[in-house]
């Protein structure tokens, strides 16, 4: 009786440790909890602080475009007592933002569409072909990037001088094209290598060309990378000023960038400031309604081949 009910010094003396370790991982587990609570906590208070830096003077902005001059300095954080849409038609009459803007869209939507087009059809290629020479001529395209672009500025002047580009809109959107094509491509190229190639071989079985395969099924397919490589240079060509203030001198064909500074040159002289914020708004809003509008096709596009 006592052997059955009694057990044996030995297992007493072995599920000792087994009860010690067994609460030590038990003690472990909250340790662990509470240092991701705080983490968290640090995390989203870092993301919130972020969020107010930026978001505040975009608010201050909007809300100084509607008040008067006078209210600008007397009362510079409180909210404007009625809307005032005039400065906003001072800015877009009387400082020629309509002309600037109008050229902005010309320039920035030629270019955007060179840019997809021409970059998605080479990252098509180096992406799905093998030939001689094709890492080479992505890692030339992927050299690009790190090519400052301020040391082509006076070959870039020169060149599109002899080519007769010079202060022209095709020859801004050329270069513009020519600016943007590393990033596109170097976007292109890993996301289509993302993408199912036994639907392109169905496709080529089926009798379809290698243009028509690309056009009509490959494209379509990589419209989440299409899209957040659009919005991409979209902001960087939108906000461009260096190669406008350079290579395009003709103040008929100023895009808005170089229209903001001669606003905020010329509205600063003359203590318009209510003019030069409605001015600085409307050159924001296209690219804040953009991002706004694409924001879930920016994220799918850019998460596209870590789900894969």
């Amino acid at each position: 009786m006592k052997t059955t009910d009694t057990p044996p010094t030995g297992l007493d003396d072995a599920s000792v440790p087994e009860r010690r370790t067994t609460g030590r991982s038990a003690g472990a587990a909250p340790a662990k909890s509470s240092e991701g609570k705080v983490l968290n906590v640090f995390s989203h208070g870092m993301l919130v602080l972020w969020a107010f830096m930026v978001i505040l003077p975009l608010l201050w902005a909007v809300m100084s475009s509607f008040k008067s001059d006078a209210d600008i300095f007397n009362t510079p954080w409180s909210l404007p007592d009625s809307l005032n849409f005039d400065s906003w038609g001072r800015a877009w009459t009387q400082a020629h933002m309509s002309e600037y803007f109008l050229n902005t869209v010309v320039v920035v939507g030629g270019s955007l569409v060179g840019t997809l087009v021409l970059g998605s059809m080479a990252a098509y290629v180096l992406a799905r072909f093998e030939f001689p020479g094709n890492r080479f001529i992505y890692f030339l395209f992927v050299g690009g990037m790190s090519f400052p672009i301020m040391l082509a500025l006076v070959p870039l002047f020169y060149v599109l001088d002899n080519m007769g580009l010079l202060n022209t809109m095709h020859g801004l959107i050329l270069v513009y094209i020519a600016y943007s094509l590393p990033f596109t491509v170097f976007f292109l190229t890993s996301f289509f290598r993302t993408l199912p190639t036994s639907i392109a071989e169905a496709a080529i079985i089926d009798g379809a060309s290698h243009t028509r395969t690309f056009f009509q099924v490959m494209l379509p397919m990589a419209r989440p990378g299409l899209i957040s490589v659009g919005i991409f240079n979209f902001l960087g060509q939108w906000n461009q000023y260096m190669l406008p203030t350079v290579l395009n001198t003709d103040p008929d064909k100023r895009v808005l960038a170089q229209g903001l500074v001669e606003l905020s040159t010329s509205q600063g002289y003359k203590g318009d400031y209510s003019g030069l914020f409605a001015g600085l708004v409307i050159a924001m809003l296209p690219v804040l309604a953009a991002y706004v509008v694409f924001q879930r096709q920016v994220v799918s596009g850019l998460t596209a081949g870590a789900l894969k």
